[in-house]
């Protein structure tokens, strides 16, 4: 029998690993109030067979609540109701990591608390519309830019996130720069728009990514650090521009500098996005030394395909861990995936289409 790559454990920064399977972040919209439960606890302890889980997108702050239901770590309550999934993971010997992920101009107001304002790094307001449980789908709304004193005050909300995230018991962090939301719109002319020392050049839009990532990693340790990165992604309006390959050269060199754990590179082209080049996944792997972590549409046999070439270390898993928890034991041992997947129960708030999907029985 083939001995396969994707089972045999993996050290990822200072966290040991039990194989190379990670369960990717999905946002999944069951935090009531803001606020991790115990019916998160269920459907993470669920999926503990991967060697490491990263959480749903979690906010740093009040102003990154952007959609509806999701958990924030920004306070004792939150740090406390982690815990519970923490813990759980930990007592069936799985690993897991919290994604910080501030939604930046990709939010509405009646998602967010009253105090709370929609930061972007320009008054560009994204196409499209938003979920809201008051009123159902609604237009994006005109962020606003930044200040210096907004982009300061960021900063050490993630730092105090990251630190709240080892209160609670996660093996680390990662930092949501995919996907269009705050730490992305930074990195595109698109969004950013702006002049000065944050705007312009390829140098000064990756600015902020590099300071909040050397923030938290110095907060935190460098070990415990990662991020996640979208070239050529399309998601929350973020169109294509004629520098991304220069952009994600520097910003991966400069990552690289800060010895952090692992960059996450997501490709949504299995989903119906364009497809991202193999030559900047080649060029991010090259220019960092650290562990990769690759996802987007893998099957057990590709995910192994990619993993002896040695473009990845660890290959995440989406969307087939909503519908097999126990995704691990199926690919172990050859069992037939579940097929049976309800999509229009992706962002309800109760346990339908979260955690009764049911495991596989002999």
């Amino acid at each position: 029998m083939k001995t396969y790559e994707l089972f045999t454990p993996k050290k990822l920064g200072s966290i040991d690993l039990k194989n190379r399977i990670v369960m990717a972040p999905m946002t999944r919209c069951r935090a009531i109030g803001n606020v991790p439960n115990e019916l998160m606890a269920k459907y993470y302890n669920q999926r503990s067979s991967a060697g490491l889980i990263i959480t749903e997108g979690t906010s740093p702050s009040p102003n990154g609540l952007g959609y509806a239901r999701i958990p924030g770590i920004f306070n004792a309550e939150q740090v406390e109701g982690w815990k519970k999934t923490t813990a759980v993971i930990h007592k069936n010997g799985g690993k897991i990591i919290v994604q910080l992920m501030h939604s930046g101009r990709i939010s509405h107001p009646l998602n967010m608390p009253k105090e709370s304002l929609i930061l972007a790094p320009s008054q560009v307001k994204a196409a499209g519309q938003m979920w809201t449980d008051a009123n159902g789908l609604q237009d994006f709304v005109v962020p606003n830019e930044m200040t210096r004193q907004d982009i300061l005050h960021a900063k050490t909300e993630y730092i105090s996130a990251a630190e709240n995230a080892l209160f609670a018991g996660f093996d680390g962090v990662e930092l949501h720069a995919a996907n269009g939301y705050l730490l992305e719109e930074f990195l595109s002319p698109v969004s950013n728009i702006r002049t000065g020392d944050y705007g312009g050049s390829v140098e000064n839009r990756c600015k902020f990514v590099i300071e909040v990532a050397a923030a938290v990693a110095q907060a935190i340790g460098k070990e415990k650090t990662g991020i996640r990165l979208s070239p050529y992604g399309v998601a929350s309006d973020m169109p294509h521009y004629p520098e991304i390959e220069a952009t994600y050269d520097y910003l991966s060199k400069e990552l690289n500098k800060l010895d952090i754990a692992y960059i996450h590179l997501v490709d949504h082209s299995a989903m119906g996005a364009p497809d991202v080049p193999l030559e900047i996944k080649k060029l991010i792997r090259q220019n960092f030394k650290n562990t990769m972590i690759i996802c987007g549409g893998y099957t057990k046999e590709s995910a192994e395909l990619a993993l002896e070439s040695g473009l990845t270390d660890l290959v995440a898993f989406g969307r087939p861990f909503i519908n097999n928890p126990d995704l691990v034991e199926r690919f172990q041992n050859d069992w037939p995936l579940s097929e049976e997947l309800d999509m229009d129960l992706f962002y309800t708030a109760d346990e339908k289409g979260y955690t009764d999907y049911p495991f596989y029985k002999i």
